[in-house]
């Protein structure tokens, strides 16, 4: 996460003092562990699997997407601390031990996000989960009409493109949406950039089409671990894990969002999205591949 937020211009001063305080997320996911660097984040669970009224995650994948977003870096001194630290979530549990679900569950969680989103001041729905191509058309269209029911309600939805790149056309179908964010991984240009990077699985729009919409990184990023243990005296044991995929760049831009609307709280979602895509940085890539460029969140705040 140290690597994420020099990328994307959110570490040090480029983005205080704004934390994401006031601003609430919701997260579609496989679940919410208690860890150490999300106390106090969590304001709601929902489990749609097994209707646990305990958070947990028997994934992994929830816990690890949360700590993008909002992990304070406790465990490690601050090193590993999310985009927005200061934000709430709403977990919604709709995906396994394996990171599957049905696309039933998913409209099920935001028909609850839009049902509540005034009782926990809900602004972002952020979806690190991808769509394949197959399956139930039908079902597909009606999930695209629940994000735009969200949209249109004011939320400003971001969403995966997906894993199935580099080839054009590869985006998660959800993504092509005109009421999503969608978001590309790139692991941007200088330093050290892990093996199996972005370039060879990161979801593209067809030829000449600005989907996604924004990339951040999001290979080998280091955050929080449901595996982590309590020890005596406090010594926690495996709080971080490294993991891959567009997954683990939509929260950086759920993050960021949540920043702007710390500061600007009377923009609405389309402004709010205008303000992240139109101050990203170009990377000199085609559009099928960075959009509108790479996230910029001290722009998207001070630009």
């Amino acid at each position: 996460m140290n690597r994420v937020r020099r990328v994307v211009h959110a570490a040090g001063n480029e983005t205080a003092p704004y934390t994401g305080e006031g601003v609430t997320v919701a997260l579609l996911d496989t679940g919410f562990a208690m860890h150490p660097d999300l106390a106090g984040r969590l304001i709601c669970f929902r489990d749609f699997l097994k209707d646990s009224a305990s958070p947990y995650d028997d994934c992994g994948h929830g816990t690890h997407v949360a700590g993008i977003l909002c992990g304070n870096g406790s465990c490690s001194n601050g090193l590993y601390a999310g985009i927005a630290p200061g934000c709430r979530v709403v977990a919604c549990k709709v995906l396994d031990e394996r990171g599957d679900g049905s696309i039933e569950d998913m409209i099920a969680a935001i028909r609850f996000i839009l049902q509540t989103r005034h009782l926990y001041h809900t602004r972002i729905l952020s979806i690190s989960v991808g769509v394949g191509t197959s399956g139930n058309v039908k079902l597909q269209e009606e999930l695209r009409d629940w994000l735009c029911q969200a949209w249109r309600a004011g939320l400003l939805v971001t969403i995966a493109a997906g894993n199935r790149g580099p080839g054009q056309g590869s985006i998660s179908p959800l993504a092509m949406s005109p009421c999503v964010v969608a978001v590309g991984c790139h692991d941007g240009r200088g330093g050290t950039v892990p093996p199996g990077s972005c370039d060879v699985y990161s979801g593209r729009g067809p030829e000449g089409v600005k989907k996604p919409d924004i990339v951040a990184p999001g290979t080998g990023i280091v955050s929080c671990s449901a595996d982590f243990r309590i020890l005596p005296f406090g010594t926690v044991k495996n709080p971080y894990t490294a993991k891959s995929g567009t997954s683990m760049a939509v929260p950086a831009v759920s993050g960021a969002a949540a920043l702007v609307w710390q500061r600007y709280p009377n923009l609405t979602n389309a402004q709010v999205r205008e303000r992240l895509l139109y101050s990203a940085q170009d990377m000199g890539e085609v559009w099928e591949r960075q959009g509108w460029g790479m996230l910029h969140a001290g722009r998207a705040l001070f630009g």
